[in-house]
């Protein structure tokens, strides 16, 4: 059985997987088969080493991670591998404070606020401190609350640790905030695993309940981690020190979400009886792909030494779109994707279009739409954060904890059954005044509340449905809950009675509803609506991808993290974009950007294409722009043609740009001739955006030219000459 199981790893992986004792950090290069590896060290350790399901905790990022593993798992090893432990920290943590919570204070039946739902409880929050919402924004407010969480600091020692003035705001907030979820028997995404962490931490017997049981604790992308995970895993590892975790430090992207780099460069210093193992075999990309990726990160200083090689092909050079603004740059993708597709028998779902922010799609939306190419966008409107989706999920919600008051008041009224804003504010005195929650109070107003005897029915009405559902949800499916839900509101009868286009399709998204439901008590052990409920909160992005459709994808490269696919366009590769340009003045922010475009790279499998743009309309307004110093970075010979000389079709140029702008025609003519242009240390020069300055040095000739230029308003600034539009004053 050993045999069978770890014959296909190559010396590295199999080292790791046999190496079952004691903790092990393995620097995982993408493309490396870490998932492999992971899945293959469950298997050794249940068939080899006689470890039950139930003593291994297997710990990752996301849903589609954990499933895979599971399912890989399974297809080894048969049904017992269903007993072990495999989920999101998040989803971990959520079944651990289930189980124990209560020892804390938690009640297990606890509802878990999404996005949208903290942002409501935080305004609701600044609305009783009387804060100016305009001057005070509710997601900078949250925003700091879970930096605080993060770091496993309470409300009252938010100032012990945390100054600023956002930070004065949102110390107060905080602990409005909190007593507001304990009010609502929720928490929030920080809250799982922050409480988590307190519960082992003060609690003797969960600490050495699940110390116990977890005796081998495997964790993926422990790059991106942040303080909180890492103290619970650390607790939890404690006792019998069997920690395995995979990584890879240039593939931490996540510093604006907590994660913390040198948490996993610090490993031998936590466990200085670890053993290193180093994944540097890629299964994925081509070599060329593999060595501009390399030159782009190897300027990092914090990262350990490593480089990544495959006995793949060669490969096609790197290519690069130069485009005139925006709009050509997505038309000129569209039209390389048309092509590929024609002549070289490309599918559309071979090709991915990566960009830094999310504002970048709309161009690229419109061309393929234009073309008439389908597509697919990852972070749009999620299923789960349409209006009438949430609508549903806040009834079921008020089915498993009807003291759920976020919940209550979205839905209260929806559809409209006559309980309005000026209503809805004299319950929430009332509930104020007699110190009850907002549910009781619905059933305990009387008529001497000023409120309309009609309005007092209907909310006597609607108590009496939420109890009725209530009480379904303990004897009934969830997908029969649903659609007890539908009925009894009113909600899908509103519906049906609006003929509209849109009212149609809101309809078909709740029965598309149903088929969640229905796919969830197929697939899940615990059926249970608290279980169905905790699965939809915890839902990214990146769960719902689906590569079975023939489309082209587009999302930020952030979201592409874990996918892979045979082309990758990386647009908008200009300084300012790509990298952006808050990295400028922060070391660690841009050696975070290096590893972003190094993550993005090396999603190619067989093709990868750079694109910029000269000019670029951004937030309203017309900016100039140079090529991205990750292009640079890159040796001249791994690119189809010169970098410098990849320039768009003449007529292109001349369309994008109106047809008579003479600077264009001057840089045609120029990249046609290779004329020299040499501008000396101590030129004083003008350029269209930056203004006036002095070059400090500068390198090349003709098209190759390079200068540096310190400008009078926005200091040093880096320049090809053949685009910059640079004037001799």
């Amino acid at each position: 059985m050993e045999r069978l199981i770890i014959e296909d790893l190559n010396e590295q992986q199999r080292a790791a997987v046999q190496h079952t004792e004691g903790p092990v950090l393995v620097f995982a290069g993408a493309g490396s088969g870490k998932t492999r590896v992971l899945t293959y060290r469950i298997a050794y350790l249940m068939s080899a080493k006689g470890v039950r399901p139930w003593n291994i905790l297997a710990v990752t990022f996301t849903n589609k991670a954990a499933n895979e593993m599971k399912e890989r798992i399974e297809a080894l090893l048969g049904e017992e591998a269903k007993r072990l432990w495999a989920g999101t920290f998040h989803g971990i943590c959520a079944r651990i404070l289930r189980e124990r919570g209560a020892e804390i204070g938690i009640d297990p039946a606890f509802t878990i606020f999404d996005d949208s739902d903290q942002i409501a409880l935080v305004r609701e929050s600044m609305d009783n401190l009387a804060l100016d919402q305009k001057r005070f924004q509710a997601r900078d407010i949250l925003s700091a609350i879970s930096r605080a969480k993060e770091k496993l600091v309470l409300p009252e020692d938010y100032y012990r640790y945390f100054a600023g003035r956002i930070e004065a705001v949102a110390g107060e907030v905080y602990r409005v905030y909190q007593e507001k979820l304990a009010a609502n028997h929720a928490l929030d995404f920080d809250d799982l695993i922050m409480f988590t962490v307190f519960l082992i931490k003060n609690s003797p017997s969960a600490r050495e309940h699940y110390q116990d049981r977890f005796r081998y604790i495997l964790v993926d992308e422990y790059q991106d981690i942040n303080y909180a995970q890492y103290v619970l895993v650390k607790m939890l590892s404690e006792k019998h020190r069997n920690i395995f975790c995979v990584g890879d430090d240039d593939q931490s992207i996540y510093r604006w979400r907590g994660a913390d780099v040198g948490i996993i460069l610090q490993f031998e210093s936590d466990y200085p009886e670890a053993t290193i193992y180093k994944l540097e075999q890629n299964y994925r990309s081509t070599k060329r792909i593999l060595e501009a990726a390399y030159h782009v990160v190897k300027h990092n200083r914090g990262r350990a030494d490593k480089k990544l090689w495959t006995a793949n092909e060669e490969g096609a050079h790197i290519e690069i779109i130069r485009a005139a603004n925006e709009i050509d740059e997505a038309n000129s993708i569209a039209r390389s994707i048309e092509d590929k597709v024609r002549f070289d028998g490309r599918k559309y779902s071979d090709f991915v279009i990566l960009y830094r922010i999310n504002a970048q799609s709309r161009v690229f939306e419109e061309a393929l739409t234009n073309r008439r190419i389908p597509y697919r966008l990852i972070g749009s409107v999620r299923f789960y954060e349409r209006k009438e989706i949430k609508d549903i999920l806040a009834y079921l919600r008020l089915a498993a904890n009807p003291y759920e008051t976020v919940s209550l008041r979205r839905v209260i009224n929806v559809p409209a059954r006559g309980i309005g804003a000026s209503s809805l504010e004299k319950l929430e005195k009332f509930a104020e005044r007699e110190k009850i929650p907002l549910f009781d109070a619905l059933r305990q107003i009387d008529d001497d509340s000023e409120i309309p005897k009609r309005t007092l029915n209907s909310m006597v009405a609607f108590a009496a449905m939420i109890e009725h559902l209530n009480q379904m949800a303990r004897e009934v499916s969830v997908r029969r809950l649903t659609e007890e839900v539908m009925i009894v509101s009113g909600y899908v009868d509103a519906l049906e009675k609006d003929h509209s286009m849109e009212s149609q399709s809101r309809l078909e998204n709740i029965r598309e509803l149903l088929s969640v439901t229905e796919q969830f008590e197929l697939t899940s052990d615990d059926r249970s609506l608290p279980a169905f409920l905790e699965q939809v909160a915890l839902i990214s992005d990146i769960d719902t991808y689906d590569d079975s459709s023939n489309a082209v994808t587009l999302m930020t490269v952030h979201s592409a993290k874990g996918l892979e696919f045979p082309v990758v366009y990386m647009v908008g590769m200009e300084e300012g974009l790509f990298p952006h340009r808050r990295a400028f003045e922060d070391r660690e922010e841009l050696e975070e950007e290096r590893r972003l475009c190094y993550v993005g790279m090396t999603r190619a499998r067989q093709e990868l294409v750079l694109s910029y743009a000269y000019r670029r309309m951004f937030m309203g307004q017309t900016v100039h722009s140079e090529v991205s110093r990750f292009i640079e970075d890159i040796p001249e010979d791994l690119f189809a043609h010169s970098k410098l000389r990849q320039i768009a079709v003449e007529h292109d140029l001349k369309s994008s740009a109106g047809g008579s702008d003479s600077s264009w025609k001057a840089e045609i003519r120029l990249r046609q001739t290779g004329d020299t242009v040499t501008f000396k240390p101590g030129t004083k020069v003008r350029h269209p955006t930056f203004g006036c300055g002095i070059v400090l040095n500068s390198t090349g000739s003709g098209d190759d030219e390079r200068v540096t230029v310190v400008f009078d308003e926005e200091g040093i600034k880096k320049l090809l000459v053949a685009y910059a539009n640079l004037e001799r004053i």
